[in-house]
């Protein structure tokens, strides 16, 4: 997830990186799904679940906000 966020940050335009920021949001997907596999495999313990997904919320949150962000951007630039 980071370096698809850095990777659409320095491509320069706000297109190219909120595309970076949806490919991001997919990693974040598909960690979210490693960890409930793990849990439900019992390989990681409830309560490391409930703070993992905790904190994946959080950065779900996060990663929202600046895909909102960006998309602003972008339609005030293409305004």
């Amino acid at each position: 997830m980071p370096s698809n966020i850095a990777e659409g940050d320095e491509r320069g335009t706000n297109k190219e990186s909120l595309r970076f920021l949806f490919i991001a949001r997919g990693s974040l997907s598909e960690l979210e799904t490693q960890l409930w596999i793990g849990h439900d495999l019992g390989w990681i313990e409830p309560e490391d679940y409930r703070k993992l997904s905790e904190r994946m919320g959080n950065v779900t949150r996060l990663l929202g906000g600046l895909i909102r962000m960006r998309q602003k951007r972008l339609k005030a630039s293409e305004t």
